[in-house]
């Protein structure tokens, strides 16, 4: 027991290290990105560094696996150094046994990065493009998803529309059961316009079977209000926008993903992309531990037996390549080419085999 709690504490002080050198790179290097994307709009040095931070929680918590391969590296390749490993096997603990505790800590963070690393994530990320948007559009857009329907915004600096439609098309190219009202700065509303569907079509909205009503003082709505069979009104959001409005699952906290998940498939979108993010982030987890087997089926070993080098980076090159097939098994997930199960849990499920069956090997020969 007091040695698996000395090579937890080991493992927790190599993740420590590495997590904290590789945010330190992100810092830097997302912060030359940052000022290179919104240097031209002048807002500021501390602006750019707080979106900076608003950005970096979400890819810590996109390479956590890479971090558990270099943290179980260095822990393997200094215990081989210090001699450490050798002793630990020779008093008669197996290779799978030693595993324990630092399997056992990869668990435990993934579970910790699941119930509050993603939350956090999802939190900044999501104020992230919320700020962002707002500085590139200069305030002019803005989208939401409720159990009221889908919302959007468009403005100019003449004022604001702001468009409710119950439902849309898969592809938010078409709103159906939809509403425009339009603010003016100055004046408050001033119309009105309930159609029976609406596309955007080239920086326009055309409306089917839509009425219109002019707002404002001592205006009589009703007896003013005009039907027109067709109506183009003018919009500064392309399908893009809308698009990526929505945003992935990486910006929805998983506690909220099945609600939301709920209101988009209501609102007429395609919620399968949400439904592989949350399975894969209930698995992530399982991903760690294999992340931290295949480490120590490669760095398992004595340094006197020469070719540490080439061993760590075999480990990093197959973490990388298990990485890529997850991810590449999301994307046929996601594009419903597999089932969601199958895309989510195959890889990390393959990848503890994978290890096992290298860490088994090296041990009986």
């Amino acid at each position: 027991m007091i040695l698996h709690l000395y090579f937890a504490r080991r493992f927790i002080t190599s993740v420590l290290l590495i997590t904290t050198v590789i945010f330190a790179l992100i810092m830097l290097v997302d912060l030359v990105e940052q000022t290179r994307k919104f240097g031209e709009y002048d807002i500021g040095w501390q602006r750019i560094m707080g979106l900076t931070l608003l950005n970096v929680p979400q890819t810590i918590n996109q390479i956590l696996p890479l971090i558990m391969i270099l943290a179980t590296v260095a822990l393997f390749v200094s215990l081989a150094r210090s001699s450490e490993l050798v002793v630990t096997r020779a008093s008669g603990r197996s290779a799978l046994k030693i595993l324990m505790a630092p399997g056992a800590v990869a668990l435990l963070i993934g579970l910790i990065a699941v119930s509050a690393l993603n939350p956090i994530a999802a939190a900044t990320g999501a104020r992230y493009i919320q700020l962002s948007d707002r500085i590139l559009s200069n305030g002019g857009a803005a989208l939401s998803i409720s159990d009221e329907g889908l919302w959007l915004r468009q403005g100019t600096p003449e004022g604001q529309t702001v468009i409710r439609a119950w439902r849309s098309n898969t592809d938010a190219s078409v709103l159906y059961d939809v509403t425009f009202l339009t603010y003016d700065n100055a004046n408050g509303p001033i119309q009105r316009i309930e159609a029976q569907s609406a596309a955007l079509e080239d920086g326009t909205w055309s409306l089917r079977l839509a009425k219109k009503w002019p707002l404002g003082q001592g205006v009589n709505a009703e007896g003013n209000a005009t039907f027109h069979e067709t109506l183009t009104i003018p919009s500064s959001l392309t399908l893009d926008r809308i698009r990526s409005s929505i945003g992935d699952a990486g910006t929805v906290a998983i506690y909220d993903l099945p609600e939301y998940i709920a209101q988009l498939e209501q609102a007429g979108f395609s919620a399968r992309k949400h439904k592989v993010g949350l399975q894969a982030e209930i698995a992530r987890p399982l991903f760690l531990v294999a992340m931290v087997l295949v480490a120590s089926a490669f760095t398992m070993r004595h340094t006197r037996f020469g070719g540490t080098g080439v061993a760590v980076l075999a480990s990093v090159l197959l973490g990388f390549g298990l990485y890529f097939i997850r991810s590449f098994a999301q994307i046929l997930g996601e594009n419903g080419q597999i089932p969601i199960l199958l895309s989510a849990w195959a890889p990390p499920v393959a990848a503890v085999l994978l290890a096992l069956g290298l860490l088994l090997h090296v041990e009986d020969g």
